[in-house]
């Protein structure tokens, strides 16, 4: 099927993006859509999976090969659908995902949205050793947080950022206990996402 679209970046809302090609509007879920509002009327390259069940026909994306690659693989392991896979992909970068795999780190595993022991076990079981075309370099100890530059916001991009957690599956109760924190800096849509993502995660 597609294994990218070229176009431009139309919309962006909290679950997914629309890009526009050739006159037609493409809906792609991503796993963090705001990564594009600074992209608007631009054009980028965004690789995706068309996903078909009986009840679903789907588009994902994916700003890279290997989280095309790693979503695919996620999808095989029992107990996670495309949303738990997307939210898997929102929370952690693909080395850290990777990384926690191969080390059989069910405790870092387990803070994903949806992610309880069971399904951290089997996804540990089903793709242990198996992720070397996902990631061909990976080295281990590749947990370093991402440092966030200064930018401005409003309270626009705070609730924006905070429709997108809900939409990882994060529950209102998580949401609240970080937004203090979180309302007290000035950041755009897509940093105040990476800045709870990696407060959730610790």
């Amino acid at each position: 099927m597609y294994e990218f679209i070229k176009g431009t970046v139309e919309f962006v809302g909290p679950e997914y993006i629309v890009i526009e090609n050739n006159e037609i509007g493409y809906q792609i879920s991503t796993p963090n859509p705001f990564i594009y509002s600074s992209k608007m009327k631009t054009n980028v390259t965004v690789y995706t999976y068309h996903y078909v069940r009986e009840d679903l026909m789907a588009l994902y994306g994916f700003e890279s090969r290997e989280e095309k690659k790693l979503f695919m693989k996620l999808l095989n392991v029992s107990g996670i659908g495309p949303k738990g896979a997307l939210a898997i992909l929102a929370s952690g970068e693909v080395q850290q995902v990777v990384s926690a795999i191969e080390n059989e780190d069910e405790s870092f595993l387990v803070k994903f949205p949806g992610v309880g022991k069971k399904t951290a076990r089997q996804m540990i079981l089903d793709l242990k050793g198996k992720l070397q075309d996902v990631v061909p370099d990976y080295f281990p100890n590749l947990f370093n947080a991402d440092t966030l530059p200064a930018a401005q916001s409003t309270n626009i991009a705070f609730e924006e950022a905070l429709l997108a957690l809900k939409a990882l599956g994060y529950s209102d109760k998580e949401v609240k206990k970080i937004s203090p924190e979180l309302r007290k800096e000035q950041l755009s849509t897509d940093q105040y996402i990476k800045k709870a993502l990696q407060r959730l995660l610790k």
